[in-house]
């Protein structure tokens, strides 16, 4: 296949892109705005593979994507381009609704003329994914519920609110216009390459500083823990042999209290860097409890039986060994972190670094 990713130098986008090029024969467009969260290196190991390309364009811009859709002629589009920081979105929720849900609504009108312009098969095996988060369904109350994909929606932030409206356009192009879609939502992901000021590299990179380790509230939050690399091949089952006009959700059945993975990445330093900044005789000393921020859901879980019965797709990694595996990745790879931390990344990321162009 040749797949559009929109947003595919995000963390779960090169994740995405990374997997495809490393174990599949397709070839690849990455579109993206490359905002704060776009990192060209992440996608450094791939960017010299004939079968890559990339573009920086804003979803936004309906010409720039016919442009992309007429010259790469894609057999499938991969929608991650959003914006996803739930704390941001309260303090500046614009931009959300900016590119999730105009942006989305920019892609889905160009997307469809180009789909109803393919000539037969081509029009009837094409597929537009749209890839979501778990937060549009809301808090969880009961100890033994779970997400599914019948669950109503029920947001509590302008980030989730931006993505379920998303969701409701995407499924309206389809009801409308036939535009064959698919929907997955998936829970919290974690791994390498994952922007610093996410919860997991947060504590890592604050604990190997010294720098106190931010819990929200009493660190009571439950939240389901995925594996980006996990997701990324689930991504690719969905596109390949998900039924058109169908939802799954995808989880990591790794559901942990956030004081919880907190404490856990503070035992993983204890064996991985053992050598501590100045005054610090144990890492999760470090852990400060701080003011829960406005609006925030307890507890998300899901149940992730309907992609593992229909598409045969289950997670490789526990949430132990995914996340050792993403402590020591961190400790390999501080330059890239430094590199995000202090800006660098945004002044060179264009280099050799992005690929070629369509």
């Amino acid at each position: 296949m040749r797949i559009l990713v929109t947003g595919g130098a995000g963390f779960i986008g090169s994740a995405l892109i990374r997997h495809v090029l490393r174990h599949t024969e397709h070839s690849v467009l990455n579109l993206d705005k490359l905002t704060y969260a776009g990192n060209l290196e992440s996608l450094a190991t791939v960017a010299d593979d004939p079968r890559y390309r990339f573009l920086q364009a804003d979803i936004g811009d309906a010409a720039a994507v016919s442009r992309a859709l007429e010259d790469f002629q894609p057999d499938a589009v991969m929608h991650l381009a959003a914006e996803s920081h739930v704390d941001r979105s309260i303090d500046g929720p614009s931009a959300f609704i900016q590119t999730n849900i105009v942006g989305t609504y920019a892609l889905l009108d160009a997307v469809r003329a180009y789909w109803q312009a393919l000539p037969e098969p081509r029009r009837g095996t094409f597929r537009f994914h749209h890839i979501s988060t778990d937060e549009v369904y809301g808090d969880l109350h009961g100890a033994d519920d779970l997400f599914r994909e019948t669950t109503p929606y029920a947001p509590s932030s302008p980030y989730s609110a931006s993505k379920a409206a998303s969701d409701h356009l995407v499924r309206a192009w389809h009801r409308t216009y036939g535009l064959p879609v698919l929907v997955s939502n998936c829970s919290n992901n974690y791994g390498p390459y994952h922007f610093p000021e996410k919860l997991i590299p947060l504590m890592i990179l604050n604990a190997l500083e010294g720098k106190p380790l931010p819990v929200y509230g009493n660190g009571q939050q439950v939240r389901d823990w995925l594996y980006v690399e996990d997701h990324a091949r689930a991504l690719l089952q969905v596109v390949t042999w998900g039924m058109v006009g169908e939802t799954y959700n995808i989880g990591g059945h790794n559901e942990k209290r956030n004081l919880d993975v907190v404490q856990g990445i503070c035992a993983l330093l204890e064996e991985l860097a053992p050598a501590k900044p100045a005054g610090v005789a144990r890492y999760a000393d470090l852990i400060r409890f701080v003011s829960d921020r406005p609006g925030h859901d307890l507890r998300y879980a899901i149940d992730a039986g309907k992609i593992e019965r229909e598409l045969g797709w289950t997670p490789a990694e526990t949430f132990e060994s995914g996340l050792r595996k993403t402590v020591q990745w961190y400790l390999d790879n501080l330059d890239w972190c430094r590199r995000v931390q202090d800006g660098s990344y945004q002044r060179e990321r264009l280099g050799s670094l992005g690929g070629s162009q369509p």
